[in-house]
């Protein structure tokens, strides 16, 4: 995709901040009521909301990140897009955390970053919505 087009999709792009708070953690096994679950060969990976942790034990915590979710169908075949949002992240100096669904992309900034991250994706041109 040419960087003029990916401007475009910028431009015409929404995101939606989550109320929430979230927590990422190491685990032996999968949380219960968990937004999402990454499992590989040498750990699994739980990103929950964190009024949902409960009394469970786990071997990493790290918590106070908000979700930022693209509101718009990211289709497999659009290139950019993502090295874009991190990029422009990155020259703020906001850290993330992803993750990819079928239709979409989430990113994940510590509430701290959240006033930060919103002007960076709004001078992309994105409108944002905070709930």
């Amino acid at each position: 995709m040419k960087r003029s087009e990916l401007r475009t999709y910028f431009k015409n792009g929404r995101a939606v901040v989550s109320a929430r708070t979230y927590a990422i953690v190491k685990t032996k096994r999968t949380c219960v009521n968990a937004f999402a679950v990454v499992k590989d060969d040498r750990e699994t990976t739980c990103v929950i909301e964190e009024s949902r942790l409960g009394a469970q034990k786990y071997l990493g915590f790290e918590g106070d990140w908000r979700m930022i979710t693209f509101d718009m169908l990211l289709p497999f075949s659009l290139v950019g897009f993502f090295a874009g949002v991190s990029g422009a992240f990155a020259e703020a100096g906001v850290s993330i955390f992803t993750i990819s669904a079928y239709s979409t992309d989430h990113v994940f900034v510590k509430s701290r970053d959240l006033d930060k991250a919103v002007k960076t994706l709004e001078k992309l041109g994105m409108t944002v919505r905070q709930l």
